[in-house]
């Protein structure tokens, strides 16, 4: 992967407190993956998110002593990676993502496309 021009990263509500909550192992290596991510690349700890059609919505997976950890963000938007939630994964039935959790990813999802139509309206208006 070469570095060149990398975009922006936007911490929607509380992810960016919520991922300094993890364990400094834990954080590095989430750093590194949303920085590939911010050049354009996937890190190998990076996979789709079930449930949002495809590959624009992932999220990264590290377990640290005993204990799994999750960060979901999104690459559907050209300029600017989302990070829209990051979470210690409590139950220990099987690998799937928590329903409460889930639906925090869409909230956020929402947020984060309101947030960008907010912003193109206005500058939108800003060149009429």
């Amino acid at each position: 992967m070469t570095v060149g021009a990398t975009k922006d990263i936007v911490w929607v509500a509380s992810s960016l407190d919520d991922l300094k909550r993890f364990p400094e192992p834990v954080q590095k290596v989430m750093g590194f993956a949303l920085f590939q991510a911010q050049c354009g690349g996937k890190h190998l700890q990076a996979r789709p998110l079930k449930g949002f059609g495809g590959a624009g919505v992932l999220e990264i997976i590290e377990d640290f002593d005993g204990n799994a950890f999750r960060t979901v963000y999104t690459v559907r938007f050209a300029d600017a990676v989302y990070v829209l939630h990051a979470f210690q994964k409590r139950s220990k039935k099987g690998i799937k993502t928590p329903k409460r959790e889930m639906d925090v990813v869409r909230s956020r999802l929402r947020m984060a496309q309101e947030s960008r139509q907010t912003e193109a309206d206005r500058k939108e208006g800003a060149d009429t």
